[in-house]
């Protein structure tokens, strides 16, 4: 395959570059690992600056590349080798397979007679899925696929001919596709910091302890359900909840560094609890507020929130209360007291940590010692080369796109 741009990674950064490029006339091949473009951003129940859901926004990009001939979109897709140069880069790129044809007509008739359940990683582990379902509520591609990890069960079998299009094909086989692009744009994303490393706020021991992601996925759940976010022991209502910011965050121990979108991020899932509970008592402890520009107003509705109760101070711990409750305990810098708040349910805000961290670039590139790709090596953008929101991150992707074309002028 060839094309002018390689873009490497699906999520909201991925998407806007290769849209961007596309559409001043330039060829582009997408990969993205998972079966579904929409990287975090389609995970979460709301999201900035509408507090709308975040089909509002992903649904007008994928429309924008179903539109455009001119980008093609790998998923399953992982790049396992890049060479060469600006203006002349060879990629090898590993695609798993689905099992799912595009003779797919998503009828569901398989996801119904599946007897299969796997632990579903798009939720946490909060639920379980089918083996064979559509990856979210509007995924891109639209086609159904089957869990790697099912794929050789007899009971998957069965679901052949259950399928009215004949669309399920077990003997997929992953597949090497070669590419020679001018230019390559990585945009590969973050993982959200891992809670269990946090000592004294026992994450993964208490149940009722769970993380600003893990939150998200719960409240998108409840609302499409037509329900009401419970706590996960026990399925009880929450009528006092704590929101703990910087969890790990800005911590030589864990994460030095602000992931600077956590603080909107907790103020705005205060409101989902105020919009399913009016009367719920809720806490956030914090060290300092970050609300730059516009969303200051943002925080300021929130404090005028009488049940929301802000406490400046970094939560130290987070102990068992017997019935599934959990204690709070930070020291206040304002007053200087400890402060030991009971509560129904706590949520983590951990930090991002970026996906170069782990997965390196296969190209030349600078990172910091955080894992961030910096400037002056492969181009990059979104959260790679730091924290950001979603509009930050589709700024950084169209900037990233200019300095792309430069990689495809003709000498």
């Amino acid at each position: 395959m060839k094309t002018d741009l390689l873009v490497v990674g699906g999520g909201i950064a991925g998407i806007t570059a290769a849209v961007e490029a596309a559409e001043v006339g330039k060829d582009v091949i997408l990969i993205e690992r998972e079966h579904y473009l929409g990287g975090r951003v389609v995970q979460l129940h709301r999201y900035f600056p509408k507090i709308c859901p975040p089909t509002c926004g992903l649904e007008i990009n994928f429309r924008r590349i179903r539109q455009n001939p001119k980008i093609t979109v790998l998923t399953g897709a992982e790049a396992t080798k890049i060479d060469g140069k600006p203006g002349a880069y060879t990629a090898d790129v590993n695609v798993e397979p689905r099992y799912v044809t595009e003779a797919c007509t998503n009828c569901g008739d398989c996801a119904e007679a599946c007897e299969i359940e796997v632990d579903d990683n798009y939720n946490f582990g909060l639920t379980k899925a089918k083996a064979i379902r559509l990856a979210n509520d509007n995924p891109y591609p639209n086609r159904y696929f089957i869990d790697s990890a099912a794929v050789n069960d007899p009971k998957m079998k069965a679901l052949v001919d259950i399928c009215p299009p004949k669309a399920i094909d077990l003997d997929m086989k992953a597949e090497t596709v070669s590419i020679e692009a001018k230019s390559v744009i990585y945009t590969t994303g973050w993982e959200p910091y891992d809670a269990s490393k946090l000592e004294g706020l026992n994450y993964g021991v208490l149940p009722n302890v769970v993380t600003n992601m893990m939150f998200e996925r719960m409240t998108a759940i409840a609302v499409n359900n037509e329900a009401k976010v419970v706590r996960p022991s026990d399925g009880a209502s929450v009528s006092k909840i704590a929101f703990v910011q910087c969890a790990g965050s800005r911590d030589r121990s864990h994460l030095p560094y602000c992931s600077a979108i956590c603080c909107m991020a907790s103020l705005k899932q205060t409101r989902y609890i105020r919009d399913q509970y009016p009367d719920a008592e809720i806490h956030v402890f914090f060290i300092d507020a970050r609300t730059p520009g516009r969303w200051e107003d943002f925080y300021q509705n929130v404090q005028d929130d009488t049940k929301t109760i802000i406490h400046r101070g970094k939560v130290a711990k987070v102990d068992d209360a017997g019935d599934g409750n959990v204690t709070v305990i930070a020291e206040n810098t304002l007053t200087g007291n400890l402060e030991k708040i009971t509560v129904e349910m706590a949520v983590l805000a951990t930090g991002m940590v970026p996906s170069a961290k782990t997965t390196k670039p296969l190209l030349d590139s600078k990172q910091d010692e955080f894992g961030f790709i910096w400037p002056g090596g492969v181009i990059a953008a979104g959260v790679a080369t730091g924290p950001k929101d979603v509009a930050g991150s589709n700024q950084d992707a169209t900037a990233a796109v200019a300095r792309a074309m430069q990689d495809m002028v003709e000498v």
